[in-house]
């Protein structure tokens, strides 16, 4: 008989990983002879994996107090239909990704049914909303995370978890060249590029963006600006992103985020996940990111961390500048990433610091025999819950 494995992402990393963690699975199972079928909820790309999305990720993707309020009829919706499918389908186990703001929503549910929770991408409790440590220590099998310090936190408390390593660390450095990204793209390979990363979802792209844009014409006529979209965004919410860019001419749409980091003489990166990216890049960039006001006034209140972005929590110290809410203006990005254009001691410091980052996120490696990857043992664990269940 096959597993029955319900996997669950929501945001474009999420999403990645999601992919990547199917293809991992029906690897293994082929190997073995067995089978499985995979339901939840996800995007594009794990649908292309062999995910039956019962609700698709560009559904919920929302971030923000208030702005999620402003969506709950539509996240209600999708999440019964979820919780439905659960109830009719009763998987052998569950693999939340990230988003726990709709993931702790079925925690209860699965607890009820007696089917085991694998959350992978942790929750960031660390940071705020502590009280939910005994959410996870009721409800969830396994804590598997990706960074380094999330390990000892967890356990400490009572939570069986692993640090695997940081997925996006054993991916290898884009292999295209300037000029092949250049054509791609229609670039000009002779002037110096420069990343916007404004956030994956349309949220955040139209809070960040627009002051973004106006840093890059501070910046001056000598740099083309690389805007990546992420794979999440349908084709409705893409044309908003173009509506929004109309009229800079400097700025060009491109679809590969790893390679427009790896190519940028330097990026603007919402805090996010495309931070991380970004520090594995080896590239400098500065950090920003803008909520609503009343987001923000409620985050001042409940988040208790010295940073903002995850480079500069895993390395303990002020790596990457952090331009936050009223400190993320054109002036101030232009000024920080005008700091990091030329070569000198800001420039070749950072870059020190985030290569120490990516080893930092490296697989740990358990045993002399065992060189597997964050998806690998992600996998291991998933089906070693899944069999035992």
């Amino acid at each position: 008989m096959a597993l029955k494995l319900f996997i669950s992402a929501g945001e474009a990393s999420g999403e990645f990983y999601g992919s990547q963690l199917i293809e991992a699975l029906l690897r293994t199972l082929a190997g073995r002879g067995e089978a499985a079928e995979f339901f939840g909820m996800g995007g594009e790309r794990m649908a292309a994996a062999g995910l039956e999305r019962i609700v698709r990720a560009e559904d919920v993707a929302v971030m923000g107090f208030s702005e999620v309020v402003s969506h709950l009829p539509r996240i209600y919706r999708e999440f019964r239909k979820l919780r439905q499918s659960i109830r009719e389908r009763r998987p052998d186990v569950a693999v939340l990704i990230d988003l726990p703001d709709f993931h702790f929503r079925l925690l209860e549910e699965f607890h009820e049914l007696g089917i085991p929770v694998i959350y992978f991408v942790s929750p960031q409790l660390w940071a705020w909303k502590k009280g939910r440590i005994e959410q996870v220590r009721k409800h969830v099998k396994r804590m598997v995370v990706i960074f380094p310090f999330e390990e000892s936190y967890y356990r400490e408390r009572g939570v069986e978890a692993e640090f695997v390593g940081h997925p996006l660390a054993e991916l290898p450095l884009p292999t295209i060249t300037r000029e092949e990204f250049a054509r791609e793209n229609g670039l000009e390979p002779g002037r110096e590029w420069i990343g916007l990363l404004p956030g994956s979802r349309i949220t955040e792209i139209e809070k960040n963006l627009p002051e973004m844009l106006k840093a890059a014409r501070l910046l001056g006529e000598g740099y083309e600006f690389l805007l990546p979209l992420a794979h999440t965004l349908d084709a409705a919410r893409r044309e908003r992103v173009r509506s929004l860019i109309a009229g800079a001419s400097a700025v060009r749409v491109v679809e590969d985020a790893r390679a427009a980091l790896h190519h940028a003489r330097a990026s603007i990166v919402a805090s996010g996940t495309a931070t991380v990216e970004a520090a594995l890049m080896g590239k400098p960039f500065v950090v920003v990111y803008r909520i609503s006001p009343v987001s923000y006034a409620i985050a001042r209140l409940v988040v208790d961390v010295p940073h903002v972005a995850m480079a500069n929590l895993i390395a303990g110290k002020r790596v990457v500048p952090e331009l936050i809410q009223h400190e993320f203006t054109a002036e101030n990005v232009a000024r920080e990433v005008g700091k990091l254009l030329p070569d000198g001691p800001d420039r070749e410091s950072m870059m020190e610091e985030l290569s120490g980052i990516r080893r930092a996120l490296t697989s740990p490696v358990r045993t002399d025999e065992e060189h597997l990857g964050a998806i690998e043992r992600l996998a291991r664990i998933v089906l070693e819950v899944a069999t035992a269940s």
